[in-house]
């Protein structure tokens, strides 16, 4: 059993080693000329390093044992100018070093950034936001760590040990028999450590991931928990993800807080050793007193090289299975898959076409959404209505291709979504969430966000459209005013409006308005209806409500049923001839008002 766990962990190193390899070598191309600096001034620096204990040794044997000044200032000079070449040589590999490895961790930061802006709603539904974020952030400082310790630590380790096993043979060839004992003796109590340390910090990723889940959820839904009293069991599950990493970062100190004391042990048992034989082989005249100073000296280098690599080694596995999860990442394909030979132009206004448009998730049962079909033209108004789950939303996703249809096509100007380049789409469709965001800076950055080129008045124009100018007038700086992290230093409805004025703003072919007037009272959403009236006469409006009132004047009326179209036609139409519609009515109007 425990020889299968074993080999088990030797194959999850192998294979971790392959994924941050494969990291590396995709991400380390572009810097290949400052590794070889880095290689090449290592090499002067440990080559000057290791010549040292000769030359101490010389200096003790031939200098003060013999009273030779003179030779005492030779040999101490050249030791000054090889000090002086350690130095400026090393400090350069490290500058060398540093520079690759930082740019090694901001170029995956910025493939990964590019990745997930990339993915479909699906993909970031499949990994999750924290564990997003967490890969983007602490996985990549990891392996960016584990880069520079490379570039600037290791490097200099295998040089150290190579040239230092030669210079100790040199000094005395039968007292370095104790570094053929003493190195596979560290070797092995280090590997020992590592292979236990692995499992660990795979689990530990997975619990980070899961601590950033549970508090992200418990301050999104703060209002929730404490409407309900659940702060009890909301604190308890926080207890028990912060206790399961808690409990898995003290069993890896526990490996790991019994490397260093391994490593100085077998360094102190080799150095006193090396003293014992030595004794006995300078008392009879075979060994001077400099030769001795000189090999302690390789000694302590070989073993603190060791030691340097075995730092490395632990930092390896944490690192390959962060590299892991940065890999899946990278070699997760979206789903929206954008055509080999995009159109990059459209020569209509905003025409948007349904025909037969199903949506079914992965391993769903019930499609979302099946056979929709519909066309709104330049200055109609197309509403969308139905009960909670009936499709809505995910109907306003397939528009703007946040997610693909997994059955019919979706229309453009009589072109397919499919076959537009997405920031052509993009252009043309401007969608104004159920939930609208806004991003740290000012009403002006934000609006600004849909149209860089938006004059002062074209942003005045579209709050008033909005109905989000009085508001803004009433601020202390006007379009500079701040607003926080997602628009919550300003109402609901105000956060409302100014999403709509940001859409405004854009000035698309084809508006798309995803429940966007709920929060806003029924004077207010009747004059902003109004107020679109002039503005989108030359443009398709889609708008996704809740509210009769809000779509009863619609060009046309599309109702939703459990993902299929009940009813196509205008409010007195459906009144008539859909029972799903004249019950949403029933339920929210009088039946005088209906009338």
């Amino acid at each position: 059993m425990a020889m299968r766990c074993d080999l088990g962990l030797t194959r999850n190193i192998a294979t971790g080693g392959i994924r941050v390899n494969r990291l590396m070598r995709s991400y380390l191309l572009p810097y290949k000329k400052l590794l070889w600096a880095v290689l090449i001034f290592q090499i002067v620096a440990v080559t000057a390093t290791m010549t040292l204990p000769t030359l101490n040794a010389m200096l003790i044997d031939n200098g003060i044992l013999k009273g030779n000044t003179h030779y005492i200032l030779k040999i101490g000079a050249v030791m000054l100018v090889l000090s002086l070449i350690q130095a400026v040589f090393g400090i350069s590999s490290t500058w060398f070093g540093s520079r690759a490895g930082m740019g090694f961790g901001r170029d995956v930061r910025d493939r990964l950034f590019h990745t997930v802006t990339g993915f479909s709603t699906r993909e970031v539904d499949n990994f999750g936001a924290p564990s997003l974020i967490t890969r983007i952030t602490n996985d990549v400082q990891q392996v960016q760590t584990l880069v520079v310790m490379l570039c600037t630590s290791f490097i200099s380790a295998p040089i150290t040990v190579v040239v230092g096993i030669f210079l100790a043979v040199r000094e005395d060839g039968p007292l370095s028999l104790i570094l053929v004992a003493g190195i596979p003796v560290l070797l092995l109590s280090v590997g020992t450590i590592v292979i236990r340390v692995i499992p660990q910090y795979r689990f530990m990723q997975e619990r980070i991931d899961r601590v950033s889940r549970v508090l992200r959820e418990q301050i999104v839904g703060m209002r929730v928990v404490r409407a309900f009293v659940r702060e009890p069991l909301e604190t308890e599950r926080f207890d028990d993800a912060n206790q399961r990493l808690t409990r898995t970062s003290i069993l890896t100190s526990r490996y790991m807080s019994s490397m260093f004391p391994t490593v100085m042990l077998v360094m102190n048992v080799s150095s006193a050793a090396a003293v014992w034989v030595a004794a006995g082989r300078i008392q009879s005249g075979d060994m001077q007193i400099g030769a001795l100073v000189a090999f302690l000296t390789y000694l302590v280098q070989i073993l603190m090289a060791v030691m340097m690599a075995t730092f490395v080694a632990v930092m390896w596995p944490r690192a390959s299975v962060c590299a892991e999860r940065i890999n899946e990442v990278l070699d997760t394909e979206s789903s929206i898959v954008t055509s080999t030979t995009p159109i990059t132009e459209l020569s209509g206004r905003g025409t948007l076409e349904f025909r037969n448009v199903g949506f079914c998730y992965p391993g769903a049962e019930i499609p979302v959404l099946s056979d929709i079909s519909f066309t709104t033209r330049p200055g109609q108004t197309t509403a969308i209505i139905g009960s909670t789950g009936s499709g809505k939303t995910t109907l306003v996703n397939l528009i703007a291709r946040l997610i693909d249809s997994t059955g019919g096509e979706i229309l453009i100007d009589d072109v397919n979504v499919r076959d537009l380049e997405p920031e052509t789409l993009w252009k043309r469709v401007s969608v104004v969430p159920q939930r609208p965001y806004l991003f740290s800076g000012t009403v002006r950055s934000n609006l600004l966000f849909a149209n860089k080129d938006a004059s002062e008045d074209d942003l005045w124009k579209a709050l008033e459209i909005a109905q989000a100018a009085d508001f803004v007038n009433a601020m202390s700086e006007k379009l500079d005013s701040p607003i926080s992290q997602g628009g919550t230093n300003v109402s609901g409805g105000q956060r409302q409006r100014l999403a709509i004025a940001r859409a405004l703003v854009r000035k698309p072919g084809i508006y798309v308005f995803d429940d966007s007037f709920s929060a806003l009272d029924l004077a207010t959403d009747a004059r902003l209806r109004t107020a679109l009236i002039p503005v989108t006469t030359d443009a398709a409006l889609i708008i996704v409500a809740q509210r009769v009132s809000t779509i009863k004047h619609a060009d046309q009326i599309v109702v939703l049923d459990e993902g299929k179209c009940v009813g196509l036609g205008t409010h007195h139409e459906l009144l008539q001839n859909c029972p799903t519609y004249a019950e949403i009515v029933e339920s929210q109007m009088t039946a005088e008002e209906a009338a």
